[in-house]
């Protein structure tokens, strides 16, 4: 009894081990996570405080856009039009909604949208770039800000919060979408790739056609990517407290698939630590 006791302690650690570092690769600034200030740190602002952001504007086919947030979530939807609309709904208790900027920072590859809260450190505020970069710090805030986005087709999502679900749904465009606590949902007529931390990823791709590797991967979770038939990739799959399962002719083992679908010209990765697997073919 004694020694299984300390198995599981051991075990304990290591899953939470995993889960920092991995909090900490998937960070894209400033000191991780957001926290809600103590009693007595920010001014209280009523039940819930709320103000709107609105914005519309053009994105060219094969650009980007780009929503950055902390807290909260991130909901893309096919544009019915040709340009592209994001609105957010900042809410706050404790902390002012006004607080939080959200900045447009139009740029080669398209636009970026950010979420800027008030950084604890004014020799090093919080800024908007394109991409991985840029400082991202709101530990002494509780304002979530909420995203909905409408994206044209031919456009690019990406979508990056730490706080919240992340959800893109019959898009005709690339998608990337990264949360660290929360669960992402994707589906396009194109293809995808995600990652987060504690949550599961479901994910529908409608396209065979993608050059660089496409990465799918989560800590805490379950996966399951949905191919179209015709898919031409090598797949390298695994899990450390899961099952997997396939609809292709693939190599299963207790942990792991691998093989090749097709002619296999392209490479798909699929890695959960404590979640099954599931490959499934679009009917």
């Amino acid at each position: 009894m004694r020694r299984m006791a300390l198995h599981i302690i051991l075990f304990g650690v290591v899953v939470a081990g995993l889960a920092c570092a991995s909090a900490q690769r998937f960070r894209f600034g400033g000191n991780g996570p957001a926290s809600s200030p103590s009693p007595g740190e920010a001014r209280a602002y009523g039940p819930q405080s709320q103000e709107d952001f609105n914005w519309r504007g053009s994105v060219a086919p094969g650009g980007v856009i780009e929503i950055k947030g902390v807290n909260g979530s991130i909901r893309a939807a096919l544009s019915p039009g040709d340009d592209v609309e994001v609105s957010a709904t900042k809410r706050g208790r404790r902390a002012d909604p006004g607080s939080v900027k959200i900045e447009v920072l139009k740029h080669a590859n398209g636009v970026t949208i950010c979420a800027l809260y008030p950084s604890d450190d004014p020799s090093q505020p919080n800024d908007c770039q394109p991409g991985r970069a840029g400082r991202v710090n709101a530990q002494r805030s509780d304002v979530t800000v909420d995203f909905t986005v409408r994206v044209p087709p031919g456009v690019r999502f990406a979508g990056r919060t730490v706080n919240g679900e992340i959800e893109v749904i019959s898009l005709k465009g690339d998608v990337e979408a990264y949360t660290v606590n929360g669960s992402i949902r994707v589906s396009t007529s194109t293809h995808a790739q995600a990652r987060t931390v504690n949550g599961t990823i479901n994910a529908s791709l409608g396209d065979t056609m993608w050059e660089n590797a496409l990465e799918f991967e989560t800590v805490n979770g379950s996966i399951t990517v949905e191919l179209p038939k015709g898919a031409n990739t090598e797949v390298r799959a695994e899990t450390f407290g899961g099952s997997v399962s396939t609809d292709f002719p693939l190599i299963v083992q207790k942990r792991s698939m691998a093989g090749t679908i097709g002619s296999g010209r392209r490479v798909l990765k699929i890695r959960s630590h404590n979640g099954s697997i599931h490959l499934r073919e679009l009917s």
